[in-house]
């Protein structure tokens, strides 16, 4: 069993942590609190370009490199496959982004800017860049680079919890009513 697991199985470790825990200090909180807000600024300046916040992921995504599928896309970004393959349906319609099949493979769908797409995010990685340098302006770049891989870490960290249940001792979440049929009256 990983390590962190098995802390949580010791009952005196569950108790005293939550005896002590404060949401206001805790990691996945003030992690969210900065990604909410600097997504929600950043949002504001994407708005007089007719963008959303994951139409700017998936541009910036495609700048770094092309020719990407929408499960890579998906991966990368963090949107869900179905919410992705309906923006990019509506990014293909606004003439940012294309799609075409390789030869090679026909049932795969490969995503592309288009030479306006790839105009657009050229003018926003800056503001997306002032956003970043502003949020850091306290670190050195030995710092930033440190917290980045640390950050990397425990994104790769998290993989342990995936899919697997969780040790005895934690709350298990209550089911959902099944909702009752009625009778047919005839």
């Amino acid at each position: 069993m990983p390590p962190a697991l098995c802390r949580l199985e010791s009952a005196s470790y569950w108790n005293a942590e939550n005896a002590m825990y404060r949401l206001s200090d805790a990691f996945p909180y003030l992690l969210n609190r900065v990604g909410v807000r600097m997504g929600e600024l950043f949002s504001r300046r994407l708005e007089p370009y007719g963008l959303t916040l994951s139409m700017y992921r998936v541009m910036a995504t495609l700048w770094e490199q092309g020719d990407r599928r929408l499960g890579e896309l998906s991966d990368v970004t963090g949107i869900e496959l179905s919410t992705l393959s309906r923006l990019v349906g509506t990014m293909t319609r606004k003439g940012l982004v294309s799609r075409k099949r390789p030869d090679a493979n026909a049932r795969t769908v490969e995503i592309n800017l288009t030479a306006r797409g790839r105009k657009l995010v050229g003018e926003l990685i800056p503001l997306a860049t002032l956003h970043e340098e502003v949020g850091l302006r306290s670190f050195g770049p030995d710092k930033i680079a440190e917290l980045k891989r640390d950050l990397i870490k425990v994104f790769q960290n998290l993989d342990e919890l995936d899919g697997k249940s969780l040790p005895a001792g934690l709350p298990i979440p209550p089911k959902k009513p099944r909702a009752r049929r009625s009778a047919r009256h005839g």
